[in-house]
């Protein structure tokens, strides 16, 4: 075993900084009213004279649909081939029962709220077995606070959480979108409203909103506190037209004899009863920010060890390329190599993002 492998912990583990509750959803209709925002005492460079009026509001319910399918999926070529075969096959009936979520013919705009939490200390492994791993980390994270500030990292987090992001497939033929902040940490408490669709992109980090600025300044300064914490409150409106239907999480069955759910084929996930999404996918927007990845084309990605996009069957850090998290994390630590600041950018992101990183005596 080489020496380096020796002072790699087998007992390494991070506790998320980014905590985010469930995402529930509620109809309404897209509203106007005059902006009398008095929570924030500067004037943004691009004031909204307009805001939602949320005069009616209902909680969205789930419903079940049972339906007759087609047979769509690739066959086998010696049924494809055969027209008899093809014509039997076909005329089987594709029977189903799935969860739906629409808004009802007289609500227009999906509203979305959940709220997160940002932590600091950030340098701090929640569970290490070498006293000496853990100090070298805790001088290199300070090395890269006193650097960088967090502030790369905060804008970029900042972002992600007023650009709607987070709507995911709902995003798809939204004509208006507009994401409302609430600061809930005594002592910040301010309220920011933005124009999603029109001021902030999903492409790229480089806006420089007032209202940007602000919660990228707060996030900053919680991540590099040693037990400061900022809570935050997001309240999202989707005008998608009446009747329209949204998405929420798809639950993964993995008892398929469950009684509950064995007539189903898609079953939707709920919070008391009203149609949510999970946290995880909320806080996978939430840490899209790698752009720093070799192959980076417009396309951001979710901190991930190995820059893995299940969507795309990729991972995009490749460790025998030397660029995925354990392998620039371990060197960085132990001294032997130095990261670029878009790799050390990285390497802390993963750290924000929590997890197990340790490593056994079988893999070493």
């Amino acid at each position: 075993m080489a020496k380096q492998d020796k002072q790699i912990p087998a007992v390494l583990a991070f506790d998320k900084k980014i905590v985010v509750s469930d995402a529930v959803m509620s109809a309404t209709n897209w509203m106007y009213q005059n902006l009398q925002n008095e929570h924030l005492k500067c004037e943004p460079t691009k004031p909204w004279d307009k805001v939602m009026s949320v005069a009616t509001t209902i909680p969205l319910k789930l419903q079940e649909k049972s339906v007759r399918g087609t047979i769509s999926n690739r066959l086998k070529p010696a049924i494809a081939k055969d027209l008899t075969k093809l014509n039997a096959e076909v005329e089987k009936a594709k029977l189903q029962t799935v969860d739906v979520c629409a808004l009802p013919l007289d609500k227009d705009t999906l509203k979305l709220e959940f709220t997160v939490k940002f932590l600091g200390n950030i340098h701090q492994a929640c569970a290490c077995d070498k006293p000496e791993f853990q100090q070298n980390l805790t001088e290199r994270v300070n090395a890269y606070i006193n650097q960088h500030k967090c502030t790369e990292l905060a804008h970029r987090y900042a972002t992600n959480l007023v650009n709607g992001r987070f709507l995911w497939r709902n995003l798809v033929g939204a004509e208006h979108i507009m994401v409302v902040i609430e600061v809930l940490t005594e002592g910040s408490q301010q309220t920011i409203t933005f124009d999603a669709k029109q001021q902030v992109s999903l492409q790229n980090f480089d806006h420089k909103e007032f209202g940007i600025e602000i919660l990228t300044k707060l996030i900053a300064n919680t991540l590099t506190s040693k037990n400061d914490f900022l809570s935050l409150k997001v309240i999202c409106y989707a005008k998608l037209g009446a009747g329209q239907e949204v998405y929420s999480s798809e639950e993964l069955v993995l008892d398929k004899e469950t009684k509950q759910n064995s007539d189903k084929s898609k079953v939707l996930y709920k919070a008391n009863e009203q149609a949510a999404m999970h946290s995880q996918k909320i806080g996978n927007a939430i840490r899209t920010i790698d752009t720093w990845y070799p192959e980076y084309t417009n396309m951001p990605i979710s901190i991930e060890p190995y820059g893995s996009v299940t969507t795309l069957g990729r991972a995009f850090r490749n460790p025998q390329a030397k660029n995925d998290f354990y392998s620039l994390f371990y060197r960085w630590v132990l001294g032997s190599r130095e990261l670029t600041a878009e790799e050390s950018h990285y390497v802390v992101a993963i750290l924000i993002r929590g997890g197990v990183f340790g490593e056994s005596s079988k893999e070493a």
